[in-house]
């Protein structure tokens, strides 16, 4: 467990102080965030090994941030909130999250209960295969022949969705929609741009995504 990122996602400081400084004790890396959209920005270029996440943020609800999350992540998520109603419990669970505690609570809690999140993860290795390409899930890696292609997590949820969609001719607009979460609108330029990207790095892997101007993408058999 040592040496592993947490993400810790609380708007109150005092709490937020007290657990960096416990869990990093503990032999942790932690990442502290204040608000959701700040939480979004660190996920968009790293992946933790998981996440602590309050359902009462100032700028929006834990619950609904989980939810756009596993549209694209399964990075285990303790969710740590002063909602304790059994309904709020089990809306947790729904949206998604991995383990559920309530404040107030003792560290020792929730060390335990964070080192079995990571435990869990570490024995389901989930893996998706293509030819020479490898998805590893948890925690997420993408690689071609063995060798680690290091996608950034927007990159790597993207690939995950064009592989989880192999043959299927998808819109810009559709990409867009359940990778970043929301509307595409006008600009197109980041899809194209990750497209690019990804393109050039599964060269060799066998399989490849081409695009079909004016209908979308397809991801098939296939080289660049």
């Amino acid at each position: 467990m040592r040496g592993k990122l947490i993400l810790l996602v609380e708007d109150s400081k005092k709490v937020q102080n007290y657990n960096k400084k416990m869990l990093e004790r503990s032999g942790l890396t932690v990442e502290t965030v204040l608000t959701l959209a700040d939480a979004g920005a660190f996920l968009d270029s790293q992946t933790p090994a998981a996440i602590i996440l309050d359902v009462g943020m100032p700028d929006g609800s834990g619950l609904d941030f989980l939810r756009e999350l596993r549209q694209t992540s399964k990075v285990p998520v303790l969710l740590l909130t002063g909602y304790s109603e059994t309904k709020d419990i089990v809306r947790g669970f729904k949206r998604g999250c991995d383990d559920y505690l309530t404040k107030p609570y003792t560290y020792e809690v929730l060390l335990v209960r964070l080192e079995r999140l990571l435990k869990n993860a570490e024995q389901v290795p989930e893996t998706i295969t293509r030819g020479l390409l490898t998805l590893y899930l948890t925690p997420q890696k993408a690689l071609v022949d063995g060798a680690d292609l290091t996608l950034t997590p927007k990159d790597f949820a993207m690939l995950q969705f064009f592989v989880q969609n192999e043959g299927a001719l998808m819109s810009a607009g559709h990409i867009y929609e359940k990778v970043w979460g929301q509307q595409m609108g006008g600009d197109s330029q980041a899809l194209t741009n990750a497209v690019s990207r990804l393109r050039k790095k599964l060269c060799g892997c066998g399989y490849t995504i081409t695009a079909q101007y004016g209908s979308g993408y397809m991801f098939e058999r296939g080289e660049p």
